[in-house]
């Protein structure tokens, strides 16, 4: 959700912006702009399309320059129009990007425009700009410093100015900035891989942090009380994946990112040889033994990984838990437990609501915290005493795919080790456990093939404006995450039950009309799940099952059915989501859908 790329240097670095820009195009966005310093004013090109036509259009317009900032904006205040996008300038003067939310915009644009500024766009970001402009007298990090006082919200800002070239101020405040170092000229951006190919020696910059670039320098302070003082950064090498943005022999990333999930499988699997609590960090041990509870916080996708973690938590490790969407937990009143372990789960690190979520817990006084994530450098990874790191790989696709699925392998290996710890878990159960792990990515090539026969459903979907997921126990929270892909790609309506929940509402709905999405393990609850199909099947709607081979579903007339290979046990989650991923992208790609960028989406929610 919104990014930022800038740049000093002796080269020109239009092509640098750009190219940070498409990097950062994985994280959603709706208009994006690049401003650089050139012959002593500021230039700027904006564009309320993709960055591919942000880039013909300064290559058009000759853009170049040594000191710049770029941006991806995702609209929040005000419309995605060119008037709204970054970068923002004051006076010609200051030109300006930012990630987050200004809480406190209404009352300094009041300030500002009493002061004679004129407002030009709709947004909260332009304010800052003023606000900075206002503040300037010939020391662009002193005025930033100022500003940022005045600032309530999360933010991570990056401003130049006109009458100082070749420099670059940035700081942040509840939302991610890095700096990248370089030879002589210097870099920051939302994320280290938006600079991959340009620096591998990157500074995760705190809470807080300013810094100051110029040539062959940078300064960093960090905010103590009312002020300042110098802070001293580690610089990390981070190598970033230069390819992993290469679609290769597929039409979009999403269908790439399902069909990587063997592979990312086994990568987040790999070097696993046996269940200890040390696989999750030094100390684990000891936090396992004196937990007595778990609470997961989590928000969209990884709430569901969550919940389906929830099941493996009680039944195989025998320990209370609680699922609690992130952005809702930090609202309520709660009970506080400190012995609970807080579990918080993230695709990027840097969720806004489930860092605040984490952080809110730790205030009352639940100190026991762990991360299941796929970005070992992000914030959320810096927050916790323990994590897991998942290695699915950059995911460019704004519908989680592989993330998901990594995500639910690091949660069955918590569960794995916390039985062992509490004496649920004996060596031949752990030796099973660990060959059926060792197993899932050919399983899950199994499960790939099914694609042809998935594609003949999504033609029948594609004409539907409606569509019901079911699923029973450990599947409900499967149904959930495939009604969420449907909804999220194809923009068809789709809800999840819990198939025993049918005749509780849901059973008014159904019509010949209405695809009734069920899936069906070969599991206890496999005769309960028979009978709700045929509770389906008398009003007159259309069932499409995913069944396993031996659970004895035929296809009729009114029943559609795609066998899955093999039937999993407690790991059955990790296939049987893989098939509604595909019935999502192809009845996306069936209705012309933008499948990687669906509309009001972002990928890294980064603000509130």
């Amino acid at each position: 959700m919104c990014g930022i790329v800038g740049a000093v240097a002796q080269r020109d670095i239009v092509p640098i912006l750009i190219e940070g820009l498409k990097r950062l195009e994985y994280r959603g966005y709706d208009s994006c702009g690049v401003a650089v310093h050139r012959n002593g004013e500021l230039t700027r090109a904006r564009s309320t399309s993709r960055v591919a036509e942000l880039d013909a259009q300064v290559r058009t317009e000759g853009l170049t320059g040594f000191t710049g900032i770029a941006h991806t904006r995702w609209a929040t205040h005000g419309a995605p129009a060119v008037h709204n996008a970054h970068p923002h300038f004051s006076r010609d003067r200051i030109a300006l990007v930012h990630n987050g939310i200004i809480e406190n915009h209404d009352e300094l644009r009041a300030e500002l425009t009493a002061k004679g500024y004129e407002f030009v766009s709709q947004t909260d970001t332009e304010v800052i700009a003023h606000l900075v402009e206002s503040l300037y007298d010939g020391d662009l990090f002193d005025a930033v410093k100022r500003a940022s006082a005045r600032l309530r919200g999360a933010y991570a800002i990056a401003v130049f100015c006109r009458d100082e070239p070749h420099r670059l101020v940035a700081t942040r405040e509840g939302s991610p900035l890095v700096l990248g170092v370089g030879d002589n000229e210097n870099f920051v951006a939302s994320d280290a891989m938006a600079l991959a190919g340009v620096t591998d020696q990157i500074v995760y910059l705190e809470e807080g942090d300013i810094v100051d670039l110029q040539l062959g320098r940078y300064w960093i302070e960090a905010r103590q009380g009312d002020g300042f003082v110098r802070a001293e950064r580690p610089v990390r090498t981070v190598h970033a994946h230069t390819g992993a943005a290469e679609l290769g022999p597929y039409r979009h990333f999403m269908q790439k990112e399902i069909f990587e999930q063997p592979r990312a499988i086994a990568d987040t699997l790999e070097g696993v040889v046996s269940i200890t609590p040390e696989l999750f960090g030094d100390g684990a041990y000891k936090i396992f033994r004196d937990i007595d509870s778990v609470l997961i916080l989590a928000c969209g996708t990884s709430y569901y990984a969550g919940c389906t973690a929830k099941y493996w938590l009680e039944a195989i490790a025998g320990i209370p838990t609680q699922v609690e969407i992130a952005s809702e937990y930090r609202y309520r009143t709660s009970v506080p437990n400190p012995r609970s372990l807080v579990v918080t789960i993230s695709q990027s690190g840097e969720t806004a609501d489930t860092i605040a979520a984490l952080k809110h817990a730790r205030t009352l006084g639940m100190e026991n915290t762990l991360t299941i994530c796929n970005v070992a450098t992000s914030a959320m990874v810096r927050e916790c005493k323990l994590a897991y790191i998942t290695r699915a790989g950059v995911e460019i696709g704004v519908a989680s795919t592989k993330a998901f699925s990594t995500q639910l392998a690091g949660l069955f290996l918590l569960t794995l080790s916390l039985a062992q710890v509490r004496g649920k878990l004996t060596e031949e159960q752990e030796a099973i456990c660990l060959r059926s792990m060792r197993h899932l990515p050919v399983a899950l090539q199994g499960v790939l093939a099914l694609e042809p026969q998935i594609i003949a459903w999504a033609e029948d979907f594609a004409r539907k404006s409606n569509a019901l997921f079911l699923g029973r126990g450990l599947h409900y929270p499967i149904a959930l995450e495939g009604a969420l892909k449907l909804k999220e790609i194809s923009y068809i309506h789709a809800e999840a039950y819990p198939a025993g929940e049918l005749k509780h509402g849901p059973l008014a709905l159904v019509d010949k009309e209405m695809p009734v999405v069920t899936v069906a393990p070969n599991d206890q609850l496999l005769e309960k799940l028979k009978s709700n199909m045929q509770e389906v099947r008398a009003r007159g709607g259309e069932l499409y099952v995913f069944a396993d081979a031996d659970t004895r579903i035929h296809g009729e007339e009114g029943i559609h059915v795609i066998r899955m290979p093999e039937h999993y046990g407690p790991l059955s989650p990790i296939l049987h989501v893989v098939p509604l991923q595909l019935l999502a992208y192809h009845t996306a790609c069936a209705r012309g859908t933008d499948v990687d960028k669906p509309r009001n989406l972002a990928k890294s929610v980064t603000v509130e």
